[in-house]
């Protein structure tokens, strides 16, 4: 678990200098009002591969966000991935992944990227 923000980007400049990154593709589902300066979004994610056209179904998830805003920033205070393996329904899988390939498309990113 990584505590605070210097830690946080410290984690992610040595994966992303290190590791090609894939373009994220987002649904989002709904967005919550929580209590006042207090918000929730669920969103569907799901990346295509360097080189690629295609969305990975082994790597989509469902993400949650939680913000608040404090003294008039907005900051985020929580952000849970949870892995969409959808064990023993493959047609739920199915379903998702075309839904996150027809918004990669809908954005015009239907070409391999390089």
């Amino acid at each position: 678990m990584l505590d605070g923000a210097a830690a946080i980007e410290a984690s992610l400049a040595q994966i992303f200098a290190h590791h090609q990154t894939a373009s994220y593709v987002g649904i989002v589902r709904g967005v919550d009002e929580l209590a006042d300066d207090v918000m929730m979004l669920n969103a569907l994610v799901g990346m295509v591969p360097q080189g690629k056209t295609e969305i990975n179904p082994a790597v989509n998830a469902i993400q949650t966000l939680v913000a608040a805003r404090l003294s008039g920033t907005w900051r985020i205070a929580l952000l849970q991935t949870t892995p969409a393996a959808f064990h023993g329904r493959p047609e739920a899988q199915a379903e998702l992944t075309a839904q996150l390939q027809s918004a990669y498309q809908a954005h015009g990113l239907g070409a391999p990227l390089a």
